[in-house]
């Protein structure tokens, strides 16, 4: 008799999607609870294919989560599936570690939280004998693997291990509890459910698997495409069978629109519905979040920085047609052709002035640095990647800033100079 479970991480209950109440509070508003309603999904996946286990590996919470609310909420998800027989295992993550609920809580009996030490937890499942092993963070940080905190696989067991990790390292995430996939294969468990890297991957074969399932819904463009789980099925002879199963509301997508040539508003605004129409397409998730990302050279490029209401306001209707797609933000990244940045003229002086001195001043450098530093510090610490993670990124987005900056302000310049004309 095989034992199924469904396997996720990295819910971040209640994250606030910061960057879209920022710029759109209706979008926001809409999928504000997005994280919730994927772990509702998650539960209903759990009861609809009546699976013996959910495994949640670490970062349930957000932080230092204080909502009992959401206490409720998680509470009330749990009961459904201790009504419905499933049992859950949980470790906690660096994120659990901070949060209040993680400590205040009182779950139903269906739910198996592991501490800091490793414990197991032994299934009998038909002629199947399972065995769950995990350990929990017991801090925010874990630098060392906590690999060597696990017990031996039991012998003629399906032996599952819940682990959060950052493997060898991933680009976004800082290290915790290092490790890598060779080690983790080598203990012969049958499937290692791991989390903390919001990317799916999957390794190994029906032998011994080891899972990243990704976050269940996404909260930012940099975290886009459908987001889900990992349906498992672990057979009477111990070969395992993985599936993905999207979760996600919302999902997030970069989508680029070329207007090389372009001379028409009507035509840009075109295009754009196009692109919006090819990105819904392929999409998984009931929402698209699009952000725009407009490219080429053409004549338009001054008139879309100076109308950037007017364009986005043309392009969210389009997207309104299309359904059920958003437009969250638009990156104007054109270029006037050659020969009208080399134009003569007052504005074409005050152009190649900004790019050639003002840009490269030491001064001015200094007080965008300044003041980039400045909103940088005064936000929360989960929304300052804004401006990179390493110095090197922070200043190529002083390079764009400053660059973009010198543009929005030439067009909003010839405006003036059209209306004065």
């Amino acid at each position: 008799m095989a034992f199924r479970f469904v396997h996720t991480a990295d819910l971040h209950l209640d994250s606030p999607l910061r960057s879209l109440s920022l710029r759109d509070p209706d979008l926001a508003e809409l999928i504000g609870d997005a994280s919730r309603r994927a772990l509702s999904a998650i539960v209903d996946l759990c009861l609809e294919e009546q699976v013996d286990a959910l495994v949640i590996a670490g970062d349930l919470y957000d932080g230092e989560q204080t909502s009992m609310k959401t206490a409720r909420f998680l509470a009330r998800e749990m009961e459904r599936l201790h009504a419905g027989g499933v049992r859950v295992f949980k470790i906690r993550g660096n994120h659990d570690a901070m949060s209040r609920i993680t400590a205040e809580l009182v779950l139903p009996p269906n739910v198996h939280v592991f501490g800091g030490r490793a414990e197991i937890v032994r299934i009998p499942k038909g002629a199947l004998e399972v065995a769950v092993h995990g350990v929990s963070f017991a801090k925010p940080q874990a630098p060392e693997s906590l690999l060597p905190k696990f017990k031996p696989a039991l012998p003629d067991t399906a032996n599952i291990g819940l682990l959060h990790t950052s493997l060898a390292g991933a680009p976004g995430h800082d290290v915790y509890a290092p490790t890598s996939v060779p080690e983790l294969q080598a203990t012969r468990f049958s499937y290692w459910a791991l989390g903390h890297v919001h990317g799916r991957t999957a390794y190994g074969d029906a032998g011994g698997r080891v899972v990243m399932p990704g976050m269940p819904q996404g909260r930012d463009v940099n975290e886009g495409g459908p987001k889900g789980v990992t349906l498992v099925t672990i057979r009477d002879d111990r070969t395992v069978e993985i599936e993905e199963r999207v979760t996600s509301l919302a999902e997030f997508a970069r989508v680029s629109v070329d207007l090389s040539g372009v001379e028409d508003w009507r035509e840009a605004i075109e295009r754009i519905g196009r692109a919006l129409e090819d990105a819904r397409a392929p999409a998984r998730s009931a929402v698209l979040v699009a952000r725009l990302h407009l490219k080429g050279r053409t004549p338009l490029a001054f008139r879309l920085r100076r109308d950037g209401d007017l364009l986005h306001a043309e392009a969210s209707a389009r997207a309104e047609r299309v359904g059920r797609t958003f437009v969250e933000k638009i990156a104007v990244e054109t270029e006037p052709p050659g020969n009208e940045r080399e134009a003569a003229g007052p504005l074409a002086e005050l152009g190649r002035l900004m790019r050639e001195d003002v840009a490269k001043a030491h001064g001015t450098r200094e007080a965008v640095r300044a003041l980039a530093e400045k909103l940088r510090d005064e936000l929360p610490s989960d929304a300052r990647d804004f401006a990179g993670r390493t110095e090197a990124e922070f200043e190529a987005f002083l390079d764009k800033l400053m660059v973009e900056a010198g543009e929005d302000m030439l067009a909003r310049l010839s405006l003036g100079a059209e209306e004065d004309a």
